[in-house]
């Protein structure tokens, strides 16, 4: 029988590699190992990278195996679904991993300027009805800016043919550099295996099996985050995906959004 949410918030409290600051709590609380990660958690200098909307934390975990050498920080603000991830990290002995605990909108209160190296967004909500929830849009952008290095590596992987094109359009509309992007990860025959793709092509998160099942292709971007410059949202309409996770029909009898 598995855990309820009760006894897995339990278990989190105890859990050294979980860090839990709702926004209610940072709201009154400043986060004292902001800039210090490296120092006080990981007790090494190799490079921090995070899994915004981390999920389970099955990306997370995965990324800390294929790369010993790199720090992992999974974020996310569901903790039942965190544990899954955090638990497994505990058991394997995984060091170079942490879970973060708190809502995405005040990530920049936790890590100080030039504190991480990369981002990934591993099929995150595409908030069609809100550009303002959207982890690729210029507001969330802003906020990376704070604490990624100059020209720190975002990537995207998502199901969700809407989000995939908003941030198209904002990555074109700003001349963000893009190292690589394909609108089918797994049934595009001309991507090498030794490529950029390599590593999203290895991990394979529980629903995105599901997706693949349904027919649904996986698409996926890797580009960077200059410091310099402006940034603004694409004033375009997209056509709204014809369905939501989790064999979800869509909320809105919209045909397209901005």
């Amino acid at each position: 029988m598995s855990k309820g949410k009760l006894a897995k918030f339990a278990d989190m409290e105890t859990y050294e590699n979980v860090f839990q600051y709702p926004y209610s709590v940072v709201s009154n609380v400043s986060f004292a190992m902001r800039g210090q990660w490296r120092e006080q958690y990981f007790n090494n200098q190799n490079p921090i990278v995070l899994e915004l909307g981390c999920g389970k934390g099955e990306y997370t975990v995965g990324l800390a195996k294929l790369f010993p050498q790199v720090n992992f920080i999974g974020v996310d603000i569901k903790g039942a679904r965190m544990w899954t991830g955090a638990t497994q990290a505990l058991k394997e002995g995984l060091t170079n991993v942490a879970f973060l605990r708190t809502n995405i909108e005040i990530i920049d209160h936790f890590f100080a300027p030039d504190e991480v190296q990369e981002i990934w967004l591993t099929f995150c909500d595409p908030q069609m009805k809100n550009p303002r929830k959207r982890l690729t849009s210029t507001f969330f952008m802003q906020r990376y800016r704070r604490f990624l290095v100059n020209g720190g590596i975002i990537h995207l992987k998502t199901d969700s043919n809407f989000l995939f094109t908003y941030t198209c359009y904002m990555v074109e509309r700003n001349h963000l550099p893009v190292e690589a992007r394909t609108e089918d990860l797994y049934g595009d025959s001309h991507l090498a295996p030794r490529t950029p793709y390599l590593v999203p092509r290895t991990i394979q998160t529980y629903y995105e099996s599901m997706w693949l099942a349904r027919g649904l292709s996986i698409k996926y971007m890797k580009f960077r985050l200059p410091h310099e410059g402006p940034l603004e949202e694409p004033d375009i309409e997209i056509e709204l995906d014809d369905y939501r996770s989790y064999h979800r029909s869509k909320r809105s009898s919209l045909e397209t959004a901005k």
